[in-house]
């Protein structure tokens, strides 16, 4: 098990993580999700013991992860993390650089070995490719087999998937998520990209000011959004009136609706006017300019701009968001 408790830690001074406190199982997927440079990289490594917290302790399996004031070398065995730099030999091929982070095993079982983890970054037929010829992204997913060839208990991934094209990203994804749970290895991610958690991370832990902001199951995070932040992480979102959803509803709370939640209605709901339509591919995405605010929503229909709608949303979403004091 992973234990953080009161974390905390400043650049020159300037706070930028404030008492971060969680656990994680054994073999449990964390997303750590949450705006650029609100700390997502800096928890990563003070959990890694690269950065010295200002206070508070770490656990890994009940032994402490200490940081540079207190050890020559960062990390605990088991313990592995992917920075934004792959760290990678640039002269040597593919399977050199992965080959070269496993013990010494017969050239079998290490041809073996290897060929296993470049099925899981998709890059067998780049096997005998040198890492100066790869492109960036493909060097990212060398990186990732580097890591896992350390056949890492707790590992720790900063925006893993940064540099990789999206065509390929979805594939990867399913493919480096089913191995850690076949493995039983405990994973942190930090991203900014919810389609990099959402299907596969067990609980999101979401920073904002320094802070832990919430800290929930995955689904949960996503289906009761916190406020409006949270939500934003997940996809376009706005903030509704129940009473101007529902105009029989006595109470003036406001609750999170996500832009694909709307639908369009006959007679009931909010009246809009489209003033901006996006193409999504299976999807318009359109901003539409309601009474008192601007509203997004998606649609497969193709609306002209200026067309007048009506937005309505289910019964059931509206008491979703109203339990556990989701409603605003």
């Amino acid at each position: 098990m992973l234990e953080v408790k009161e974390i905390s830690f400043a650049y020159d001074r300037i706070p930028v993580l404030e008492g971060i406190n969680f656990q994680l199982a054994q073999g449990e997927h964390l997303a750590v999700m949450g705006e650029s440079g609100c700390g997502k990289s800096t928890l990563l490594k003070i959990i890694y013991g690269a950065l010295q917290p200002s206070q508070g302790e770490i656990f890994w399996n009940g032994k402490q992860i200490k940081g540079p004031d207190q050890t020559l070398v960062p990390g605990k065995q088991g313990v592995k993390y992917m920075s934004q730099e792959f760290d990678l030999m640039p002269f040597t091929t593919v399977a050199e650089n992965i080959s070269s982070y496993l013990s010494s095993a017969s050239p079998k079982k290490l041809e073996k070995r290897v060929r296993e983890l470049l099925y899981v970054i998709d890059m067998v037929e780049f096997a005998g490719t040198k890492v100066k010829n790869l492109s960036v992204g493909q060097q990212q997913r060398v990186g990732l087999a580097k890591v896992l060839a350390q056949k890492p208990q707790l590992l720790l991934l900063d925006e893993p998937f940064s540099h990789i094209d999206n065509f390929r990203k979805s594939y990867l994804r399913r493919n480096l998520y089913d191995y850690l749970k076949t493995e039983g290895i405990t994973c942190l991610t930090a991203t900014h990209d919810s389609n990099d958690v959402l299907p596969f991370a067990d609980s999101g832990l979401v920073l904002k000011d320094n802070v832990v902001l919430a800290h929930q199951p995955i689904l949960e995070l996503y289906d009761k959004p916190k406020d409006l932040y949270v939500a934003s992480l997940f996809g376009e979102a706005n903030k509704v009136s129940i009473e101007v959803i529902k105009s029989y509803a006595n109470t003036k709370r406001r609750i999170i609706v996500y832009a694909h939640e709307f639908t369009l209605a006959h007679t009931s709901g909010i009246g809009a006017i489209v003033i901006k339509k996006y193409p999504m591919g299976s999807h318009y995405l359109y901003k539409g300019e309601a009474e008192n605010q601007y509203l997004l929503f998606e649609s497969t229909q193709d609306l002209d701009l200026g067309t007048e709608v009506r937005l309505n949303i289910s019964i059931d979403i509206i008491n979703k968001r109203l339990q556990n004091n989701n409603g605003y």
